[in-house]
């Protein structure tokens, strides 16, 4: 939504409807789009932004209205499956209010008799990993160690997955000497990786799993991943172009309901980034994730099953 030429919400849910797409992250309490995501069938994972996490942290009668306006307020009209408290905030200065503020996020939930019905996760990126290559080395890092151990146990302990964005385009133009274009985009078509039993031919699999076997190593086995954000770019960068676009998603859609080798024959239910192109994100790459311009035209077509 960093964009001032977008379509009213209304006719993005009727874009989504149109393209068979189910699900549909939103990174704050939008009132208009969750206003038009009533009956509309749509499951959502809604963020609690950023800047709101050190009150989250620290206000339970903060949580338990912001629960009461913005998830409360639209159930069963709206299908809230998650709420993605912060995006991105481990390592950093905030990283220490993650778990205090889902821990705050989820007692309102379970107040609300929707423990159930409602996941209470974060959404990390992949600079949570220290080690990840090979995938079975995976270990968080020494700075998001100790955080991340204690928000593997409190998922494991309700039932949560993780959130993770995952973005093979980024590790392949930040290690183009050592990351081939094709494991990248899906597109190898023999394996590019033996780690032990498990074979690669995708560095989106690759990632995933390293993930997982960080995961594993702090007790986390029986936690899920839920990829919260992938894409590539279409323009604006390096390998950055709408064929390469195309194939990435593409592929990405139809790729994960097999699962990863690590966790074979389970579908990763895996959210694209993004829905269009925004002309308030910083030039360049980033300007240009979308698979629909603002005027609702496709950049380049791909079909969701």
């Amino acid at each position: 939504m960093w964009a001032d030429n977008l379509p009213p919400p209304n006719e993005v849910v009727a874009l989504y409807q149109s393209k068979g797409i189910k699900k549909m992250r939103l990174y704050d309490p939008n009132t208009a789009a969750l206003q038009a995501l009533r009956g509309s069938g749509i499951q959502v994972m809604l963020g609690l932004p950023n800047n709101n996490i050190r009150q989250a942290a620290t206000d339970q009668s903060y949580v338990a209205n912001w629960i009461r306006t913005n998830v409360q307020a639209y159930l069963p009209a709206v299908d809230i499956r998650y709420i993605a408290v912060g995006n991105e905030l481990i390592p950093g200065g905030d990283a220490g209010n993650v778990l205090p503020a889902m821990q705050n996020v989820y007692n309102a939930i379970r107040s609300a008799g929707l423990q159930d019905r409602i996941k209470v996760s974060t959404s990390v990126a992949t600079t949570v990993i220290g080690t990840s290559f090979p995938p079975s080395a995976g270990a968080f890092s020494s700075q998001s160690s100790s955080t991340m151990t204690s928000i593997i146990r409190f998922l494991s302990s309700t039932n949560a997955p993780l959130l993770v964005n995952v973005y093979p385009y980024f590790s392949y133009i930040g290690n183009m000497r050592d990351i081939r274009l094709d494991y990248a985009l899906f597109t190898a078509n023999s394996d590019v990786v033996t780690d032990g039993q498990f074979r690669y031919r995708s560095l989106f699999d690759a990632i995933v799993d390293g993930v997982y076997a960080a995961m594993e190593k702090v007790g986390g086995s029986g936690v899920p991943i839920v990829v919260s954000e992938s894409g590539w770019p279409s323009a604006g960068g390096t390998a950055a172009t709408t064929g390469n676009a195309q194939t990435y998603n593409s592929k990405l859609v139809r790729h994960v309901g097999q699962g990863t080798p690590r966790r074979a024959g389970r579908p990763l239910e895996t959210y694209v980034f993004a829905m269009f192109n925004e002309n308030k994100k910083p030039a360049g790459i980033e300007q240009n994730f979308g698979l629909f311009f603002p005027n609702k035209q496709p950049v380049y077509d791909v079909s969701f099953p």
